[in-house]
């Protein structure tokens, strides 16, 4: 499964997150909404962001299953 991308926000496994850019720092960056873990990912492309946030949710779900504990969907 990959993440999509539509307009300004990222979907991956029923999370998404938002895409925004900073100029001067040059990274794009973004947090997963609808939850209240604060979960963040950047890149220096949209491919890289992309991929950060496919990650950042991976490891929270991982991080969930190992802790026994169900993961907060959106509301």
């Amino acid at each position: 499964m990959d993440a999509t991308r539509t307009g300004n926000t990222l979907t991956y496994k029923n999370y998404s997150g938002t895409i925004e850019y900073s100029e001067p720092d040059g990274v794009y960056h973004g947090r997963v909404i609808g939850i209240r873990a604060s979960l963040f990912y950047e890149g220096d492309t949209i491919e890289a962001l992309t991929a950060d946030f496919r990650d950042a949710v991976d490891e929270y779900l991982e991080l969930c299953e190992e802790r026994g504990v169900e993961p907060q969907r959106a509301q």
